[in-house]
C-alpha cells in the first residue's frame, strides 16, 4: 500500500495540537468540578502564550460567578473577555507593561479571603510575562540577571533558583500572597518532565530551592560580581524564604497539569494507529543539540527501513520535549524545528518512502511564520540550495520555502513544546 506520508503528517499533527488546545484542557476540568458554588467569590489570575484563549473558557463557563480577574498575554493576543482583563505585554524580553499587570495580580491575590477560590492559568512565557521583582530590586535589574545567567550556561533549575528569589510572586510566593483561599492552576507545560516549580517559574508551587543555593549559582559561574549590587545583596543576606512542600498553605493549591507534550504524543499516537501505523513513541524530554538529535532520528528512520527496528513499517516513531540551537552565524532565517528536519533531510538523503516532520506546537517556529517543517530522501535533491550551506548559516526557512515543505499552522492558542515524526512507508 503506497501511503501518502505528508498527508498522514499532518494529520497526525493535527491529532496532537487539538490535544494541547487551551479550550478543551480547560473545559474538561471546569466542568467536571461540582464545587464552584461553595465560594464566595471567583479571582481569575495567570499568565502565559495562552493566557488569552484559557481566560475567555473560563469566562465563559463562569461568567457572573467571576468577581474579577487579570492575565497578563503576549502582545497581539486578541481573546475577547468583558470581566477578566487581559494585558498584553512583551515577550521574551519583559516589560514594564508586564510589571504593572503582575502587581495588578498580586494585588487580586492578596484581596482573596478564606471562602474565595484563586484560579491561576499558566502556559509557556509566563515567567516573562509575570515580572515582579521584589523592591528594591529593579525591572532593569531583574533582566540584567536573567541575561548574564543565560549566557553563562546556567540550567534552567539554577536560572530559575535565583529568578525565584529575586521575585515578588515566583516560587509559591504567588499562592502565599492569595492564602487562606482555595488555589486552582490549570496549566499548560511547556516545561520537559512537566516539572511544577519550573513552569512560569512556579508561582503556585513549593520551591525547593533557597537563597542559599541560588548565591551559590552566582558563585558557581563566577556572576556574584557582575550582577547588580542589589540583586548579590538580596541573594547573600536572605530575606523571607519562599514557601517549601510542609508549608500548611499549600493544603489550600491544587496545580493540575492540563495540557502536556505527553499528552499531545499520546494523541499522536493514537491517531497513527487509526492510519494504520505501527507506533512508538519514543519520548517526551527531547533534549539537546537540535542538529544531533535529527541526526539521531534520521537514524532511526534508516534502521527502520533496514532491519525493522526498533518497529516495523508502515512505522510511526513519535517524539517531543525542546532541543537547543547553538548559533554560530545568526544571518539565516529560521527555528529549532527546521533546522531539525533540515538537518534530518541531509542524513535522509536517497532514502525511499520515509518523511521526518518537526513542529513547534505553538505555531512560530524561530522569528518565521512557520510552525516547522518536513523533509524526505528526495528534499535535498529537489532543492537548488545547498542544504549543507543552509544548515551551517541557520538559513533552514528559504530552504524549505523552495520546497513547499515548510509547516504552517498559524497562532494554536497552546505551547507544549515541540513534536517531531519519523514515518516509513
Amino acid at each position: 500500500m503506497k501511503r501518502n506520508l505528508r498527508r498522514d503528517a499532518k494529520a497526525i499533527l493535527t491529532a496532537a495540537l487539538a490535544a494541547a488546545d487551551p479550550t478543551a484542557a480547560v473545559e474538561q476540568v471546569l466542568r467536571g468540578r461540582g464545587d464552584m458554588d461553595r465560594y464566595e467569590r471567583i479571582f481569575i489570575v495567570g499568565a502565559g502564550k495562552a493566557g488569552g484563549t484559557m481566560a475567555r473558557t473560563v469566562e465563559h463557563l463562569l461568567g457572573s460567578r467571576i468577581s474579577t480577574g487579570c492575565v497578563n498575554v503576549k502582545d497581539g493576543d486578541t481573546a475577547k473577555t468583558q470581566v477578566i482583563e487581559l494585558r498584553q505585554c512583551g515577550h521574551p524580553v519583559p516589560d514594564e507593561r508586564g510589571l504593572s499587570g503582575a502587581k495588578r495580580i498580586a494585588a487580586i491575590c492578596s484581596d482573596a479571603r478564606e471562602n474565595d477560590l484563586v484560579i491561576c492559568l499558566l502556559s509557556g512565557g509566563a515567567s516573562a510575562l509575570m515580572p515582579y521583582p521584589a523592591p528594591p530590586i529593579t525591572l532593569a535589574e531583574k533582566r540584567e540577571t536573567t541575561r548574564l545567567l543565560l549566557a553563562c550556561g546556567a540550567t534552567i533549575h539554577e536560572i530559575n533558583a535565583v529568578r525565584k528569589h529575586i521575585s515578588a510572586i515566583k516560587g509559591g510566593q504567588l499562592a502565599r500572597l492569595a492564602a487562606p483561599a482555595h488555589v486552582l492552576s490549570l496549566i499548560l507545560s511547556d516545561v520537559v518532565g512537566d516539572d511544577l516549580d519550573t513552569i512560569g517559574s512556579g508561582p503556585t508551587a513549593p520551591d525547593a530551592s533557597t537563597f542559599e543555593s541560588a548565591f551559590a549559582v552566582l558563585e558557581k559561574y563566577e556572576l556574584r560580581d557582575r550582577v547588580p549590587a542589589r540583586v548579590r545583596e538580596r541573594l547573600k543576606t536572605g530575606a523571607t524564604e519562599t514557601p517549601k512542600a510542609s508549608d500548611p498553605l499549600f493544603e489550600n493549591v491544587e496545580n493540575l497539569i492540563v495540557g502536556s507534550n505527553q499528552k499531545s504524543l499520546d494523541a499522536a499516537a493514537r491517531e497513527a494507529k487509526g492510519l494504520g501505523y505501527k507506533t512508538l513513541v519514543l519520548s517526551s524530554t527531547i533534549q539537546g543539540e537540535t542538529r544531533d538529535v535529527a541526526r539521531m532520528h534520521a537514524a532511526i528512520a534508516r534502521q527502520i527501513r533496514l532491519y525493522g527496528q526498533p518497529v516495523r513499517a508502515p512505522a510511526c516513531v513519535i517524539s517531543g520535549g525542546e532541543t537547543t540551537v547553538t548559533m554560530q552565524d545568526g544571518s539565516g532565517k529560521g527555528g529549532r524545528n527546521q533546522e531539525f528536519a533540515l538537518a534530518a533531510a541531509i542524513d535522509i538523503a536517497g532514502l525511499e518512502d520515509v518523511l521526518i516532520l518537526s513542529a513547534g506546537t505553538d505555531g512560530t517556529d524561530g522569528p518565521t511564520d512557520a510552525a516547522g517543517a518536513m523533509a524526505d530522501g528526495d528534499s535535498v535533491a529537489r532543492a537548488t540550495r545547498s542544504a549543507s550551506e543552509s544548515l551551517s548559516t541557520h538559513d533552514a526557512w528559504p530552504f524549505f520555502e523552495e520546497t513547499g515543505d515548510l509547516v504552517i499552522t498559524g497562532s494554536t492558542g497552546t505551547n507544549v513544546m515541540d513534536l517531531h515524526l519519523i514515518l516509513v512507508n
